[in-house]
């Protein structure tokens, strides 16, 4: 049965584990040819083709970009869900942790979607997706950092989706709130009690549970189909409603 991304090509960063391989998979499921960059393979075999790429280094994407135009011509959906996360405070972060985080999370989406242009431009059903956060938008603890990019990565949704506008190409974000990932999974192994801490960061989400990564992959899939062709400069959140809900404790 024909599906709305039968015959495009997508490129999902970050597509090794978590949001990035379960939307590399739904992309697969609906029609679409994927091709994954992410520094390690993950389990992308049996869903797309993978090429070896930092995001957070400019000559790393050059090379991808490269080597995505061996094996096709046409890209037509770029998804920007690599990322990475820090803990802590202002008063607590290094600036190492500052330029790394921006570099990736802000910079590497900037530098991604800058090579893929010329391919979009020709595209007639181009999409750029940008995986935000519910950190953009919502006060969290202890991550300062992190949210900081996070609220450029919706600041920066909106400029492409302006700047591209006449290009046909829409620019849309994501916002999760917590999910249940491997980076979820590795911040629990890191806490005093990981078991409190996964029941405190489902408590805090109005569903009462972790986002799962098949759920924001749906959203990303939604904003990504050519049935969405209005929808531009759009954020949706997928976040049990921490955004916008207050229900009684």
């Amino acid at each position: 049965m024909a599906t709305e991304f039968d015959g495009l090509v997508a490129l999902v960063t970050g597509s090794g584990s978590g949001i990035g391989l379960a939307t590399a998979r739904l992309l697969k499921e609906r029609g679409a040819t994927v091709f994954g960059i992410d520094v390690a393979k993950g389990e992308l075999d049996d869903v797309g083709t993978w090429i070896r790429c930092d995001v957070g280094d400019a000559n790393s994407v050059i090379e991808a970009f490269v080597e995505l135009a061996k094996q096709t011509d046409q890209l037509d959906i770029v998804v920007n869900n690599a990322g990475i996360g820090a803990t802590g405070s202002i008063e607590q972060a290094t600036e190492s942790e500052w330029d790394q985080v921006l570099r990736v999370n802000v910079v590497g989406i900037a530098r991604v979607s800058a090579a893929a242009l010329p391919w979009l431009r020709k595209s007639s059903n181009a999409a750029i997706v940008n995986m935000g956060s519910i950190a953009a938008t919502v006060g969290l603890p202890s991550r300062a950092v992190y949210s900081a990019s996070k609220g450029a990565v919706y600041s920066l949704t909106l400029a492409m989706a302006a700047d591209h506008v006449e290009d046909k190409i829409r620019v849309n974000c994501v916002n999760p709130g917590t999910a249940d990932t491997p980076w979820v999974q590795r911040l629990l192994e890191k806490a005093e009690d990981p078991v409190a801490e996964k029941a405190a960061l489902s408590a805090r989400q109005p569903i009462r549970r972790l986002i799962t990564p098949e759920e924001v992959a749906q959203a990303v899939c939604f904003l990504a189909s050519p049935l969405q062709a209005s929808t531009t400069g759009t954020s949706l959140a997928v976040d049990g409603g921490l955004n916008t809900l207050r229900l009684k404790t």
